[in-house]
């Protein structure tokens, strides 16, 4: 560790790690119980990003009333909650507590898909819930995760060290080189592009019927590396159950040589997922900043 870590000025945020490192190690369902009480109240402090959400929701879920939109939003805050103690709980818990709690669907899929010797393209969004089922596939074969880099060197620092202490090696996302590499190896790299990355590498295509500009990276990295792509979500199930991390069969005719028709694909397949769980999907982000034609923002 760097010791310019230790300095005064990361004094209160070593604080707060220290307790949220007690708050993960309550049972299952405390854990979780306490992650909806953090949402609440992040609810009520955070107004920016609760707006946010409530523009997103509002665009991508136009026939549900305002009274089903806000319930939604109060539910999402929840999930965001719980997710941050999924996160923490998937850096720093040990097999023997979370194992139980991961159901895995399609394990055959990336068995099968690592034979071909190309390396496979793990295909995710961000749900609240990604982190922990990452560390669920980790139980069962080497991960590479692609990730951004945070701006705050302690948060990076304990990013990047826990989730390499589990999967095998975490990748910047702006680093195309170290991802090929890790597909030469024929490893499982997961990656997800369903944020909003401006107009850099990024073509407008529907999501939830309103034109989003999203990255082509996916289709672009399986056409260089010759990768298997397979889709992979999580959803947190309900009554204190667990969790279903759920692979799909491999993506067939992917790269088509279309790379709009590929990204529409992409986002088609994630519509699904969202529609399952949709409190559980990440709204708080500004998925529709970036406009075509210079519209003007919805933010």
């Amino acid at each position: 560790m760097n010791l310019t870590l230790l300095a005064p000025r990361y004094w209160l945020l070593w604080i707060g790690i220290g307790f949220l490192w007690s708050l993960i190690h309550l049972p299952h369902q405390w854990r979780l119980s306490t992650g909806r009480q953090i949402g609440i109240l992040a609810y009520y402090l955070i107004a920016r990003r609760r707006k946010i959400a409530a523009i997103n929701l509002k665009l991508c879920f136009p026939k549900l009333n305002e009274i089903q939109q806000k319930h939604l939003i109060r539910q999402h805050f929840q999930s965001l909650g719980m997710g941050l103690l999924e996160m923490l709980s998937a850096w720093w818990l040990p097999n023997k507590t979370l194992k139980p709690l991961g159901h895995i669907e399609g394990l055959e899929y990336l068995y099968q898909a690592l034979e071909h010797g190309k390396g496979v393209i793990l295909l995710s969004a961000h749900f609240t819930s990604l982190e922990i089922g990452t560390r669920f596939l980790t139980m069962h074969t080497s991960i590479h995760g692609v990730y951004r880099q945070h701006e705050n060197p302690l948060i990076e620092y304990f990013m990047k060290k826990s989730r390499e202490h589990w999967a095998e090696k975490a990748i910047p996302r702006n680093s195309i080189r170290e991802m090929l590499r890790s597909l030469k190896q024929n490893k499982a790299l997961w990656f997800a592009t369903d944020q909003n990355f401006g107009h850099k590498n990024s073509v407008f295509v529907d999501f939830f019927n309103i034109s989003a500009s999203t990255n082509i990276a996916t289709s672009r990295l399986a056409k260089m590396s010759g990768a298997i792509v397979i889709p992979f979500f999580t959803q947190r199930l309900k009554a204190n159950k667990g969790y279903k991390v759920i692979l799909q069969a491999p993506l067939d005719n992917f790269p088509s040589g279309n790379e709009i028709e590929d990204t529409l694909r992409i986002n088609q397949l994630i519509e699904q997922q969202v529609l399952q769980v949709p409190e559980q999907y990440l709204w708080v982000h500004r998925r529709f900043k970036t406009r075509p034609n210079n519209e003007k923002s919805f933010y």
